[in-house]
């Protein structure tokens, strides 16, 4: 759990993501050594994942601050609407098929991740970040699919806010922001969805489980920053191809998961 949280760490210092795509796996590994009932376990290591990433994106997002990667008005307008996804899509999480919900993030990261290896920089089908009710939809389905799947929400808000023609440095430091505003419904909602299972292992608050966010939360702390750190020194190319190689490595194994 310790090494997890220092991978997840740097991830989330450095593309903008909470690092639960590394800590839910790691996690659900966890939990099955241990014995945890199959039919839940996936609820607690995507619940507890979303607990680790309050911790990572304040960190994370104050590294990207200090060095002006945050954009302030884009935070004040889509915050609200990741909230508010994130708070319906943890609610949600429990009557979703996860194989199905697994196939559809696996296609949507190989595309994306396409986009960004390829040398497609100038590809930004919107000028600016879409205004008016139309520009609700992109953010709210950002909180709700991040939260449905325990991560920080960088792996789609970077994504849109690239196509969107913002630069890649300030996509990754708001991103940063964003995953606090996903992982806190998302918590709570995780928490109130598993109160009364009377499966979850002992140390749990519903499906969020403490021991597990004990261990992880202060490496990511720690690692947080380093990872900023490493993203403000890299080209825009050097970090589209490290987010697009991430998001390769992310598609495959949600692929492999829904697929056999």
């Amino acid at each position: 759990m310790l090494a997890t949280g220092a991978v997840a760490g740097v991830l989330a210092g450095l593309l903008g993501v909470g690092g639960g795509i590394v800590i839910v796996p790691a996690l659900d590994f966890a939990l099955g050594a241990r014995g945890v009932d199959p039919a839940i376990r996936m609820h607690i290591a995507v619940g507890t994942s979303l607990a680790t990433i309050i911790f990572t994106s304040v960190s994370s997002a104050r590294a990207h601050h200090a060095r002006g990667g945050v954009d302030r008005d884009l935070a004040v307008y889509w915050g609200p609407f990741i909230f508010v996804g994130a708070l319906i899509g943890s609610v949600l999480a429990a009557q979703v098929h996860s194989e199905a919900l697994a196939l559809l993030f696996g296609i949507v990261a190989f595309l994306v991740a396409v986009k960004m290896v390829l040398p497609l920089d100038e590809l930004h089908p919107w000028s600016a970040v879409p205004r008016g009710a139309g520009g609700s939809v992109t953010p709210t389905l950002i909180g709700l699919l991040s939260s449905m799947l325990g991560i920080g929400g960088g792996t789609f808000s970077v994504t849109a806010l690239t196509l969107m023609s913002q630069p890649i440095h300030r996509a990754v430091g708001t991103s940063a922001l964003f995953g606090l505003l996903i992982a806190l419904p998302g918590t709570l909602g995780f928490v109130v969805t598993g109160w009364n299972d009377p499966n979850v292992p002992p140390g749990s608050l519903g499906y969020v489980n403490l021991v597990g966010v004990a261990a992880i939360a202060p490496m990511t702390i720690l690692m947080a920053p380093l990872g900023a750190a490493l993203a403000h020194r890299l080209s825009k190319r050097q970090l589209n191809l490290a987010f697009g190689s991430f998001l390769l490595v992310v598609s495959v194994r949600m692929l492999w998961r829904a697929l056999l």
